[in-house]
């Protein structure tokens, strides 16, 4: 069914004790021209033009055990659970994704009758599109900079997480160029702290990487972790670019749609999207978010990567919800403005979970950081690197990573490694 252009919906997987057709009406008039009373003012004509409607409430499952049981509500009870769709007026928030979110998410998930709550997916009027950029290089504009025509990017991440100096950090950069890598970041962890302040950390690692690339022609991507306040984030991107550098990172739950909004707005270079705290609005099955629906706020508000999680990780995601994560990378999200992103694999990445990233996505459009799988290689950095790299070009080619290894030191090496 075609969206109308005046309207925007969502999905949701509802749990409840209590009827669901009624509960989705008692989400509908929350979340829009209704509360728990009549009020007046609260006219035909004004719900007409206001309130949300339920599109549709499909049962899925009944005699369930709550996920959360509200205060008041005999824990014992069962529960059913019902696939909700919501659809309301573009006239109540206009294009606005800070107003969509507290227009979607709102009060739904502190309803009593409520007992599980997960927005699936989003579907937004072009309108969005006219006022949000979305992504300014995604997986073209990335590939451009860093270099890589086909293939996945290999990447890293600085490993200690934390603790070096800007020096050791630069130090292992020039280690790691030279290994030929295609990209680095910085750990989520690591922004502007006494013991590796963000502008001396920039300067030095990107000397090193300009040093390489005037003597080899490749310039390594280096995603430097902005996350702070907006003058800062804003001072530190253009840091970034006088300094000859290619990418910056910033933490999602941080800095909030506000500021990635404002943080791409202002960019002139690739925004790499990290979701650390994505657990916690994710990890039961019957709460929180899916993956599709809460990267759209984020591909809108102008992320070009963003992190997906990666296959037989060291977290609890389970892999189909990996690959689920990351083909929404590329997803079309409104109607002619596709808005595409590229999904970034990462925690416990070896070689091992090339071939089965490849055989599920169908594509090699995406980042593969590993970093102990790079850095803790017997061989050294570069040979983690050059295994990491056989066992992508194994998998596209359709050869087993065991047969790919022999008369291959580096991807025999790499396979003792594993999370």
């Amino acid at each position: 069914m075609t969206l109308p252009a005046d309207r925007f919906e969502a999905d949701y997987l509802l749990e409840t004790t209590a009827d669901p057709a009624k509960v989705a009406e008692t989400m509908a008039g929350e979340q829009s021209s209704g509360t728990f009373v009549s009020v007046p003012g609260e006219s035909a004509e004004l719900k007409a033009r206001s309130a949300a409607r339920v599109i549709r409430c499909e049962v899925v499952a009944t005699d369930l055990p709550q996920a959360v049981p509200s205060a008041g509500v005999d824990p014992a009870r069962r529960a059913s659970r019902a696939r909700v769709t919501l659809s309301w007026p573009l006239g109540n928030i206009g294009p606005s994704l800070t107003n969509l979110l507290a227009t979607v998410a709102g009060n739904h998930f502190e309803l009593r009758q409520v007992s599980g709550l997960r927005i699936e997916r989003l579907r937004l009027p072009p309108a969005f599109a006219g006022r949000y950029a979305g992504p300014a290089f995604g997986v073209e504009g990335t590939r451009r900079l860093a270099g890589v025509a086909e293939g996945p990017l290999i990447g890293t991440i600085i490993k200690p997480s934390i603790g070096f100096s800007a020096q050791e950090t630069a130090d292992l950069v020039a280690t790691l160029c030279a290994a030929g890598i295609d990209f680095i970041k910085d750990d989520e962890l690591q922004s502007d702290g006494p013991t590796c302040p963000f502008e001396e950390r920039v300067n030095k690692v990107m000397a090193v990487v300009n040093d390489h690339a005037e003597r080899t022609g490749k310039k390594v991507m280096f995603a430097f972790n902005l996350t702070g306040d907006l003058d800062e984030m804003r001072r530190r991107h253009d840091h970034v670019l006088a300094a000859g550098g290619t990418c910056v990172m910033a933490s999602l739950n941080s800095v909030g749609i506000v500021g990635m909004t404002e943080l791409r707005r202002h960019a002139a270079l690739p925004i790499h999207a990290h979701r650390n705290g994505w657990g916690y609005l994710s990890r039961h099955p019957s709460l929180g978010w899916s993956f599709p629906a809460w990267a759209a706020l984020w591909r809108l508000a102008g992320a070009d990567h963003m992190h997906v999680n990666g296959l037989a990780n060291k977290f609890a995601e389970e892999d189909a919800s990996v690959i689920e994560a990351a083909r929404s990378c590329a997803e079309p999200l409104i109607d002619g403005a596709p808005m595409t992103v590229m999904p970034v694999f990462s925690s416990g990445q070896t070689v091992w979970q090339a071939a089965g990233t490849y055989a599920a996505l169908g594509s090699a459009d995406l980042i593969h950081t590993a970093g102990g799988g790079i850095l803790a290689h017997p061989g050294g950095p570069a040979e983690g690197v050059r295994a990491l790299r056989r066992a992508w070009e194994a998998a596209v080619a359709g050869v087993a990573l065991a047969e790919a290894a022999k008369g291959e030191p580096a991807l025999a090496g790499a396979m003792s490694l594993k999370a």
